[in-house]
């Protein structure tokens, strides 16, 4: 009786599991990774118990340190120079949210004259950031 023989295949490595499993723990860190909103920028918040805003899509982010220092899109700036390039925004100031993220610490005047500065460049709603005030049991 004549049988064929089987040609033996070598055995092969699935990788669509795999890659499956890899795509899958990618998803997962993504989501439960927490991002830093502050840009490495040592700024301790005032808290308050007051409610979130929602964030509008148009705003002016400025940091204001203990020491003083005004940061405006990520980098450290004057205030002449500041003030010179809020005034270039013009009338879409009037449609931008001021979101001024100043430490507990800073001296009040400067809160309240980067506060005029905002509003003598148009901008109609301003933002004072916050953290949440955390209950003691």
């Amino acid at each position: 009786m004549g049988f064929k023989r089987r040609s033996v295949e070598p055995p092969r490595v699935e990788l669509t599991p795999m890659i499956d499993v890899v795509f899958l723990l990618l998803i997962f860190f993504m989501i439960s990774t927490t991002f830093v909103e502050k840009p490495g920028l040592e700024i301790d918040l005032p808290q308050s118990s007051m409610q979130d805003i929602k964030l509008e899509e148009k705003e002016i982010e400025l940091y204001l340190t203990a020491t003083g220092e005004i940061y405006f899109e990520r980098q450290l700036i004057p205030l002449p120079e500041l003030a010179e390039k809020l005034s270039d925004l013009g009338p879409v100031a009037g449609q931008m949210t001021f979101l001024l993220m100043a430490d507990k610490d800073a001296l009040h005047g400067k809160v309240i004259q980067l506060m005029d500065l905002a509003k003598s460049a148009g901008f109609n709603k301003l933002a004072i950031a916050t953290d949440k005030e955390v209950k003691q049991p």
